[in-house]
């Protein structure tokens, strides 16, 4: 380290030294500069003049630490970083705004007028996009009719799962077969049986609903179909009461209707 020192030869001088450093970047990144010159700053209390005093480093390795000034968090001194907040654009408050005479809404029309303005979708009268574009029917459309309301199973399924001779087909057994692995929304469906295939075994079938073809089937084949009762749906008292007049009134009258017959007959 040489240091070249200029002093005036006046009475002692009272000189305090502060690093500065100008790096702002990360810490970790620093390397030795053998010809770094630290600028140094003085402070001199003299009655005549002040001096000036220039460190210049030579020497082949430097370490240069920065410590930073811990400063204590206080309400006084809390506040966001700069430049993340900005401040909203003042309508309505003059040219110096920066908005212009017209806020920026323009000169004329609906959008510049005050009130809710032009809805969402609209464009000026034509056909809108949302009515334009197709729409799918069924559950690719996102409509309720196009779910499932039964878990299919057909005859042909059922003759290679090896049943034997009397015994029951049902949702827990073709569970246990492993035919079906319902998961999900399907979990609280019921059974149904199709009629794809032949059956040669006489079997017990309890199930929601049968098709056509599969009842057909199946009475040929001498096996017994047992139809389970689905959820009923809630009503109003009010409204199952009148329900059940009217299944009253329409038995009564078919008992009439036949014995018409039976006397007529």
């Amino acid at each position: 380290m040489v240091a070249m020192l200029s002093l005036s030869p006046n009475p002692p001088i009272t000189t305090s030294l502060s690093l500065h450093s100008t790096f702002k970047g990360n810490l970790r990144n620093l390397r030795s500069n053998p010809f770094h010159i630290i600028p140094i700053r003085t402070k001199q209390q003299q009655q005549q003049g002040t001096t000036s005093l220039v460190v210049v480093n030579q020497a082949t390795k430097t370490q240069v630490s920065v410590t930073a000034s811990i400063v204590r968090f206080r309400l006084d001194n809390l506040g966001p970083q700069p430049g993340s907040r900005k401040k909203g654009k003042r309508k309505g408050r003059g040219i110096s705004a920066g908005q212009g005479g017209s806020c920026g809404f323009g000169m004329r029309g609906q959008k510049s007028r005050s009130g809710p303005g032009v809805r969402k979708g609209f464009e000026g009268g034509q056909m809108p996009l949302y009515r334009r574009i197709p729409k799918l029917r069924g559950i690719a459309g996102g409509m309720h009719a196009g779910l499932p309301k039964f878990i299919p199973v057909n005859l042909k399924d059922i003759e290679t799962a090896g049943f034997q001779e009397g015994d029951e087909v049902s949702l827990e057994s073709l569970k246990e077969k492993g035919l079906i692995n319902p998961s999900g929304r399907e979990r609280k469906l019921p059974l149904k049986i199709l009629g794809d295939g032949e059956l040669n075994v006489k079997l017990n079938f309890k199930a929601r609903a049968f098709s056509a073809s599969a009842k057909e089937k199946l009475e040929t084949a001498g096996c017994s179909l047992t139809v389970l009762p689905g959820r009923k749906k809630w009503v109003k008292p009010s409204v199952a009461k009148n329900l059940a007049r009217a299944d009253d009134y329409f038995a009564k009258k078919r008992a009439a209707a036949a014995a018409s017959e039976s006397t007529s007959a």
